[in-house]
């Protein structure tokens, strides 16, 4: 599984970042997420990564 962030779409809202710190870090410019990863997540923060992405309220987190 990738993790991704639209940076078009992301608010800064930081709830990716808290519910996966491990997957996804927020830019000192704007507040905004980016993933930490850029290889497959290991198995061990998949489940972190999908509450992320629930918690997101405007879809910017992506898992493939």
């Amino acid at each position: 599984m990738k993790a991704e962030v639209d940076r078009a779409m992301c608010q800064g809202h930081t709830l990716c970042h808290l519910a996966a710190p491990e997957v996804f870090a927020l830019s000192d410019e704007d507040g905004h997420a980016y993933v930490k990863i850029s290889a497959d997540l290991p198995a061990g923060l998949e489940a972190a990564a999908r509450d992320a992405a629930a918690t997101c309220p405007e879809l910017a987190v992506r898992l493939t």
